[in-house]
């Protein structure tokens, strides 16, 4: 099995910055793509920033303001979100994709952390 714990959410005032870390652990091989994922109240779970070797994809919302990168060492994934929004606010949910000692290969979801964009 795989563990994603995520940290670094919290309450930011419209324009600031954050940034968010998942550290995924387990009895992990390899990992083809890491990424976020957000969720508001009312709202359908959408896409926010993914990596995969080496490549980047974003939503529309956030490109230029968000950024997604990954070490890979500590099969960690970072989202630097600067320029904050009230329409940013949600729950962000790190995943990955990950191959195990097992030969399973599948998708893990961490617990979710809490964006508030608020004045």
């Amino acid at each position: 099995q795989v563990q994603l714990v995520e940290s670094g959410g919290g309450l930011v005032q419209p324009g600031g910055s954050l940034r968010l870390s998942c550290a995924a652990s387990g009895s992990i091989v390899s990992i083809s793509a890491m990424g976020w994922y957000r969720q508001a109240p009312g709202n359908e779970r959408e896409l926010v920033a993914t990596i995969s070797g080496g490549r980047t994809n974003y939503a529309d919302s956030v490109k230029g303001r968000f950024s997604i990168s990954r070490d890979n060492a500590k099969n960690t994934v970072y989202l630097q979100m600067n320029s904050l929004k009230f329409e940013d606010t949600a729950v962000y949910l790190c995943y990955t994709r990950a191959l195990l000692s097992s030969h399973i290969i599948s998708t893990y979801w961490g617990q979710g952390t809490q964006v508030t964009v608020s004045s």
